[in-house]
């Protein structure tokens, strides 16, 4: 990854506090980028933002419920009155709901994934692009998930909110092309997280059996997507927009 290609700009990250938005909020900081890192998790988010200022960067940590529209808004209104602009934002907040078939998933679950998977997507969207509208450049990735691409048994709720943020961040791509803005998703595989300790309650077994499903033989790591998400927010990327981008290790392509 090169280094303070991203110098004078500002990047936001959502679901910072641990896992995937950790390593992104540390990515987008070494590239020399000022981060704002947001979670609802106060103490994993500040350590976040420690852990940059470690490095010599600029960061800020803003708490926030992507399920609220006030508070996302405030978000990107303190980003704006500290830093002045914003550049880049990954939209990373998400849970992974109960575990349960599609008879079985309650309605609360459903209703508490869609609300934080999707709707946080679509809250952050809505007032990134005003922000970046105003300097006539800007570059978002969606946080989705391989289970966005293809269906696995007892996630319902959790597959359908992955899918409807692809279809959602093609939307919007297709909205503001024109205008300069980028909008792209990235598709983790099953990549060693808190998530996914949380997933196979820490066992060593149901862990080794999800990464046999990958045809890599392993999990991937927070940092292998968080060069992903950067990536697609340089000018290397000038000409990918709309794309569901599989970081992987090839489970889509069985």
């Amino acid at each position: 990854m090169m280094t303070n290609q991203m110098t004078g700009k500002v990047a936001l990250v959502t679901g910072a506090a641990a896992g995937i938005g950790r390593a992104t909020a540390l990515a987008f900081a070494q590239t020399g980028a000022r981060v704002v890192v947001s979670d609802i998790v106060v103490d994993g988010g500040q350590e976040t933002v420690q852990m940059i200022q470690a490095t010599g960067q600029e960061a800020l940590f803003v708490r926030a419920d992507v399920q609220q529209s006030a508070e996302v808004a405030a978000l990107i209104a303190q980003t704006i009155a500290t830093y002045g602009r914003l550049d880049y934002a990954c939209n990373n907040a998400g849970i992974e709901g109960v575990p349960g078939s599609t008879v079985d998933c309650t309605e609360e679950n459903w209703d508490r994934v869609i609300a934080v998977n999707l709707k946080g997507i679509w809250l952050g969207m809505k007032y990134q692009i005003p922000a970046m509208l105003q300097r006539g450049k800007g570059a978002i990735v969606n946080m989705a998930s391989f289970l966005g691409l293809v269906g696995y048994e007892l996630m319902p709720a959790y597959v359908a909110s992955k899918h409807g943020v692809i279809g959602l961040t093609k939307t919007a791509a297709l909205e503001y092309v024109k205008a300069g803005i980028r909008i792209n998703a990235v598709c983790p595989g099953i990549i060693a997280t808190p998530m996914v300790e949380r997933f196979t309650g820490g066992d060593a077994e149901a862990r080794a059996q999800l990464a046999a499903l990958q045809p890599e033989g392993r999990l991937g790591t927070p940092e292998e997507i968080a060069a992903a998400v950067v990536w697609l927010c340089t000018d290397s990327a000038s000409f990918v927009t709309g794309h569901a981008f599989s970081v992987d290790g090839g489970i889509v392509a069985r």
